[in-house]
């Protein structure tokens, strides 16, 4: 991802985490456009004690190392005591706000070392507040601050090289070997000042790595919750409508049948009520059992087996449509829980579309080999269709689903008069 010209963002307004900037809802880090990030409340405080702390203790340590020859050309001691607190209190003002704004930070110690330049003061401790600066322009700045802050770390420390030669003109020119011995810890000087302060910059760039890995994993784990929580909605939305469509499509058959009979048959009518208050408990058992799944996401409860098949084909009957089953050749031992729930279910809705759409019985063929199950379900249709393609699609998709969830295949097709639900699943485990 290219954040050129972006800038971290935390908290919202009103939150004890929020300092500046906009909200957007964005990962708390990620970097948007502007001077100003927004950093949790915490680290602005440590950023400005701390960087009180560090002035505190460098420059009375400036002070007693250097005291009466700080500057080179400001020989009032006062003077010099009042602009090297000046510098010290800018560089380390630089430091409290690095965070806060990198760029702004980066600003304001270039300001003070140009200060501390024109003075001719010596580099002294309080010159610490830098690395602070030039670490923060690396971890935290946008990518064109983070090369301005390469640049300015390098060019910086060759400038100090050269300002420390400057200040010490004259013994370079008070005799040849003064002169060289002077030069050389320049030169030592100052590439010890370009190293530090690369250093410095490396060590921001690393730590800019580490939080980006960070971000990057959160966000992984983000998007994998998601993915499963979407496919737990999809697993209990298919679930449920293979429950209610086929409960309900069994309860308005007999309930159609019943008022039918209820003259003419009232014995006829009070069984196929009673085969309504059963499949209307089922369901209700079968509705209670996806919801408790969905408050107690652990637990996944009984789930239908080949051994409920008989039921399903007693509640197609009692319907008033006869399922003509064919198995051939058995089953092999005892198939996988999944095959077993995924035949269950694909049977459930494809007898389930027969009941509410087909004219007639319906034929049911399950052949069973070692390696593969292959499970045909045929029914006459109407010549005028009873329900448009919208309405049937969710059921079709939701076998598809099944198949394609143990690794196997589903087509559903007119064959002439005939609608045909064709399904071959693999016996042993899906594919990854």
């Amino acid at each position: 991802m290219d954040d050129r010209n972006l800038r971290p963002v935390s908290g919202a307004p009103g939150t004890p985490g929020y300092i500046s900037g906009r909200m957007t809802g964005a990962d708390p880090v990620a970097y948007r456009e502007g001077v100003f990030r927004s950093v949790p409340r915490f680290w602005l405080v440590f950023d400005i004690v701390g960087s009180a702390v560090g002035l505190l203790l460098t420059l009375p340590l400036t002070f007693t190392f250097e005291a009466g020859t700080m500057s080179r050309w400001i020989p009032d001691g006062t003077a010099s005591y009042a602009l090297v607190l000046l510098v010290a209190v800018i560089l380390w003002g630089a430091a409290a706000i690095s965070r806060l704004s990198p760029v702004l930070a980066l600003g304001v110690a270039w300001f003070g070392a140009v200060v501390q330049m024109a003075c001719g003061f010596s580099p002294g401790a309080y010159d610490l507040a830098i690395l602070a600066v030039v670490f923060a322009t690396s971890a935290w700045g946008s990518v064109r601050l983070l090369w301005i802050g390469g640049a300015s770390a390098l060019g910086g420390g060759l400038l100090a090289g050269i300002y420390m030669s400057l200040i010490n003109e004259q013994a370079l020119v008070q005799d040849a070997e003064t002169g060289l011995r002077v030069a050389l810890v320049a030169v030592l000087l100052g590439t010890v000042s370009v190293l530090t302060l690369v250093m410095a910059w490396g060590g921001g760039l690393l730590w800019r790595v580490v939080l980006r890995g960070r971000r990057t994993r959160e966000a992984q784990v983000r998007a994998e919750a998601v993915a499963v929580a979407e496919q737990e909605r999809v697993r209990i939305a298919r679930d449920m409508h293979d429950v209610v469509a086929h409960s309900l499509a069994v309860v308005i058959a007999q309930s159609d049948g019943a008022r039918y009979a209820a003259a003419a048959d009232p014995a006829q009518a009070t069984a196929a009520l009673v085969t309504i208050g059963q499949t209307a408990r089922a369901a209700l058992s079968d509705v209670r059992l996806l919801l408790a799944q969905l408050r107690h996401s652990e637990g996944e409860g009984p789930q239908p087996t080949l051994a409920d098949l008989e039921t399903l084909y007693a509640q197609v009957r009692a319907a008033g449509v006869e399922p003509r089953v064919t198995v051939d050749p058995t089953p092999p031992g005892e198939p996988p829980a999944s095959i077993q729930l995924a035949v269950y279910r694909i049977l459930q809705e494809a007898l389930t579309n027969a009941i509410r759409h087909g004219t007639g019985d319906v034929d049911v063929r399950l052949s069973w080999y070692a390696d593969a199950v292959h499970l045909v379900v045929r029914n006459g249709v109407p010549s005028t269709p009873r329900q448009t393609s919208a309405e049937r699609g969710h059921g079709l998709i939701g076998m598809r689903e099944r198949a394609q969830l143990v690794g196997g295949t589903l087509t559903a097709e007119h064959e002439g008069s005939d609608f045909v639900v064709s399904a071959a699943l693999p016996v042993g485990p899906a594919p990854a």
